[in-house]
């Protein structure tokens, strides 16, 4: 029989039960142990569950590792769910939330949650009307009916256009392709819930075969109206629309597409919009899609993204550039990376030159075939490549979590595909760091950057590596962030007087920012006449009587007259081989005309 010990002391009676049954021979350090395995502070409760979502969904999102909702889906997921009143229905929304926010989950799990149960029902009412069919052929003295057997897809005699429930527009196919993984993810606990994925650059036969029985698409607009007018997908039975980042699928073109899927599509209960912004042409859209739509605006582009680090290097030339590009990647702080190029061709370029230089690169842009950027995205998820080296094909929908550092390498076209460059690290509460090189020439897009996000930029230098030439200051001067580079009024060419005007236009040329103009006084000193076209000590500028007057230009009657050339008969006369006689006219690459008088008089051919 073993001795226990008497504890002393505050403990739960979880804590006194586990006490009371150590040995005595253990000591108290065995009871302090186990009062510091007890959890000191409970759990917080799963933010999903209060939302109503299915039991499936939630054990989907639990194994993903996400317990509370983002405020974009804390927001979201309850108005997108159908309303208690019936006379309600569904509301069409319009979100517009930061990279990284979890937009994607807020518009999958509502419309995975009605698709799920909407099937539960229908196969209830099955259920109901094979055993109503039984008792009726029961009481007739019949056998029962046998269940029909479910047919093989595959069979091209039993093949049916798809007829999918929800559909998910994107615009590129990096974004459907990650929306439809997503959407994988959340229905591996649902059984009869099945999800294609439509894009361009795959074999129509495998999306064909994966269209059967389809419940959720997510496709880009070209590859899916191709495949409905050769009737392999039909959309009037589709209920629910999400248009995912509206405003690239304007930049690149896709208005008349939309226009299209939205007449293909007008029996849908409910549409579903998200932007980076609310611009006036998402406005536009919104108006012709929607049905009063409600606004989520959980952040914009202006807010600072705190979790990721922002970095601006000038450099002098591209090779100074480049050094700045292989000194940061050499830090070994670096998991994965993405560095955004400009153009293709600058994409494989600089793709080359890291391979050649020993790092794990490769390239990622729009001319690669669909199988090779699959290839590539999937090594790098994988973790088997540690560049990717992307034009801004990549700049939304790429989510990886080991992405740690960004390089904008090329600066965007827009400003505001800068925020979505940035949005591929720090996702989901992680951090990132976000560094951006920018040439000289390239102040303009720095300013247009500063201008868009509200935020200057505070410029680094490397020791060994700092630029030559003086970094410009951000913000334009007389405003904050909305910046143009001031002018350099050097020297001119000495043959238009060095740096001033002169000769026949009278007075000198004055640069702008000696005139010393004041908008409030509407002038002063320095700009009281027109300067350049004769300083004749006129009133002041703005008056007509300050200018000089047409009669000191040369008249026209100064120049040669006409009859100072030499004549067209002048020239040599060349008979061609049918012996009608022309003029040569030189300068005019060896052709020939036929004179006035020659024209007026008809052609006989000598006998």
């Amino acid at each position: 029989m073993t001795d226990t010990i008497e504890v002393q002391g505050d403990f739960s009676p979880a804590q006194s039960f586990i006490a009371a049954s150590i040995p005595a021979n253990d000591g108290v350090h065995q009871v302090e142990q186990a009062a510091q395995t007890e959890p000191t502070e409970p759990l917080a409760p799963n933010g999903f569950v209060k939302m109503g979502l299915a039991p499936e969904l939630l054990q989907a999102v639990q194994d993903l590792g996400f317990t509370q909702p983002t405020p974009v889906q804390e927001q979201t997921i309850p108005m997108a769910l159908p309303s208690d009143d019936a006379a309600a229905g569904y509301t069409d929304l319009m979100v517009s939330s930061q990279t990284g926010s979890g937009k994607t989950a807020a518009f999958l799990l509502p419309v995975l949650h009605t698709l799920l149960k909407q099937q539960e029902q229908a196969l209830a009412q099955e259920r109901a009307d094979f055993e109503l069919a039984c008792a009726q052929a029961l009481e007739r003295g019949e056998p029962a009916p046998k269940r029909p057997k479910r047919k093989d897809p595959t069979n091209f005699r039993n093949f049916k256009a798809a007829t999918p429930g929800a559909l998910i527009l994107c615009p590129t196919r990096e974004l459907a392709q990650q929306v439809a993984h997503d959407a994988i993810d959340l229905v591996k606990h649902c059984r009869g819930l099945r999800v294609a994925n439509v894009v361009g650059g795959m074999p129509y036969q495998l999306q064909i075969a994966k269209l059967q029985n389809a419940d959720l698409v997510v496709a880009t607009p070209g590859r899916l109206l191709d495949l409905q007018r050769s009737m392999q997908i039909k959309l009037d039975k589709v209920q629910f629309l999400v248009v995912d980042e509206a405003d690239r699928m304007l930049d690149l073109g896709f208005s008349d597409d939309l226009a299209e899927v939205n007449q293909l599509t007008a029996q849908r209960r409910q549409t579903m919009m998200f932007s980076a912004t609310f611009a006036p042409r998402i406005q536009q859209l919104a108006s012709r899609v929607m049905r009063q739509p409600r606004k989520i605006q959980i952040d914009n582009p202006q807010e600072k993204h705190v979790n990721i680090k922002q970095m601006l290097f000038w450099a002098d030339t591209p090779a100074h550039k480049r050094k700045l590009l292989d000194h940061w990647l050499r830090d070994t702080t670096i998991n994965q990376a993405i560095v955004f190029a400009s153009t293709q061709i600058e994409c494989d370029g600089l793709a080359n030159d890291l391979q050649q230089a020993g790092f794990d690169a490769v390239a990622l842009h729009g001319a690669l075939s669909q199988g090779l950027r699959n290839r590539r995205l999937m090594a790098l998820r994988q973790g088997q490549v540690q560049v990717l080296v992307a034009t801004d094909v990549a700049a939304r929908g790429l989510d990886v979590p080991t992405i740690t550092h960004v390089f904008n390498y090329g600066l965007p076209m827009k400003a505001e595909d800068y925020t979505h460059r940035i949005g591929r690290t720090g996702r989901a509460g992680r951090d990132g760091l976000a560094v951006t090189f920018a040439e000289m020439r390239d102040r303009r897009k720095i300013f247009d950057i500063e201008g868009y996000t509200r935020q200057p930029f505070k410029a680094d230098v490397i020791p060994g590596l700092e630029p030559q030439q003086r970094a410009p200051q951000g913000g334009r001067p007389g405003g904050d962030f909305a910046g143009r580079p001031s002018r350099d009024y050097g020297p001119r060419d000495r043959k238009f007087g060095g740096g001033q005007r002169s000769g026949g236009f009278g007075g000198g040329f004055a640069p702008r920012e000696d005139r010393g103009f004041d908008a409030r006084r509407g002038g002063s000193e320095g700009y009281g006449r027109k300067p350049g076209f004769g300083d004749t000590g006129g009133p002041a500028h703005g008056r007509r009587e300050g200018f000089a007057p047409r009669g000191d230009f040369a008249p026209r009657g100064d120049f040669a007259p006409r009859g100072d050339f030499a004549p067209r008969g002048d020239f040599p006369v060349r008979t061609p081989s049918f012996g009608k006689p022309v003029h040569a006219k030189p300068g005019n690459g060896g052709k020939v005309f036929v004179p006035r008088e020659l024209k007026k008089r008809p052609y006989k051919p000598a006998d």
